[in-house]
């Protein structure tokens, strides 16, 4: 195998704006087919790249012809879905959350076990050139004493029709933009959160914004969330000798330019820049890779584990006190 054949299962927004067109810049993929259950929107997304359009995500499951599947469909449905490919012989990349508690991974781990092929959550933020960096800086001892993390992920969606705002398809803040803080703070430092507070605003059914404080070895993480807000994201990583600051930490390359600007205790800061990253096209690359040669992938399920974890703790402490992770 050559070329990682793949089918994107539904035709969302991330799909239609974001991996389809990463699945087609990859030099080991080829995009060969997408499936929705509606004829129109499958073949609106598959005929500018050539591919084949399915109606029903069985079908696609059942075609020989695909090596991976791309999920990107509701919350609620990435479990059971992605079961069903593994089932069939597929590789998987799901969309985050992969799953809606930590136990789920589990099951998600045995099953890929089982069917010997890859399965991984859709973090794309682990594969762009600037969280390896953060990572490489913090490592380094620059900042100094890692103190304090402080996060900041919004946007403004009070549609009650859009999936992020229906509890019915597991919906909520957290589970859409929470995660990210999250997954950044750990892949940066290495370390584990071992205690949550927090304050959700719950609307119709989910929590619409969420105010977090993850106790680390070392240092607080203190981040914000919500849809009910002007769009902002930040990270900043603040040690007893300097600070990084991490401009585009989540939409990197479509909020600005991606940047790290670092300053330190005497007032001296430098700034490095990473144009040019797309950093879809690079998490589709490093899967394409995982599958045609074995390579390690850079974000494997026991890491989404770890993260599912702290959203299941953060959850658990939104209902008041601490909560262990």
């Amino acid at each position: 195998m050559r070329q990682v054949r793949w089918g994107v299962m539904g035709a969302a927004k991330i799909a239609r704006e974001h991996l389809a067109p990463a699945i087609h810049m990859s030099a080991s993929g080829v995009l060969a087919a997408v499936a929705s259950n509606d004829a129109g929107r499958a073949g609106a997304l598959a005929a500018p790249y050539g591919a084949r359009a399915i109606v029903g995500y069985d079908a696609l499951l059942a075609d020989r012809e695909i090596d991976a599947v791309y999920i990107p469909l509701a919350n609620s449905d990435h479990v059971g879905w992605t079961l069903k490919a593994l089932a069939a012989g597929k590789h998987v990349l799901c969309e985050k959350p992969i799953a809606l508690e930590a136990a789920q991974i589990d099951t998600l781990i045995a099953a890929r076990d089982a069917a010997g092929r890859l399965c991984a959550e859709g973090f794309m933020v682990t594969h762009h050139p600037q969280w390896a960096r953060a990572r490489a800086i913090i490592a380094s001892g620059e900042l100094g004493a890692l103190r304090q993390v402080d996060g900041a992920f919004s946007f403004l969606n009070a549609d009650p029709a859009n999936i992020r705002n229906r509890a019915d398809l597991a919906g909520g803040a957290l589970r859409d933009i929470g995660v990210y803080p999250v997954v950044t703070t750990r892949f940066a430092t290495g370390l584990e959160p071992v205690a949550a507070r927090a304050r959700l605003d719950w609307d119709a059914g989910i929590d619409a914004t969420a105010r977090v404080s993850l106790d680390f070895p070392g240092f607080a993480a203190e981040f914000y969330v919500s849809m009910r807000m002007a769009a902002r994201q930040e990270m900043v990583f603040h040690g007893d000798k300097a600070w990084l600051r991490v401009r585009t930490p989540f939409n990197a390359g479509l909020y600005g330019e991606d940047v790290l600007e670092l300053r330190d205790a005497a007032g001296n800061y430098r700034l490095e820049r990473f144009p040019g990253v797309n950093q879809y096209v690079l998490q589709i690359e490093a899967f394409n890779q995982s599958v045609l040669t074995g390579a390690p992938f850079p974000c494997p399920l026991a890491f989404s584990r770890g993260n599912q974890a702290a959203i299941d703790a953060i959850y658990r402490a939104g209902e008041g006190g601490e909560a262990a992770v």
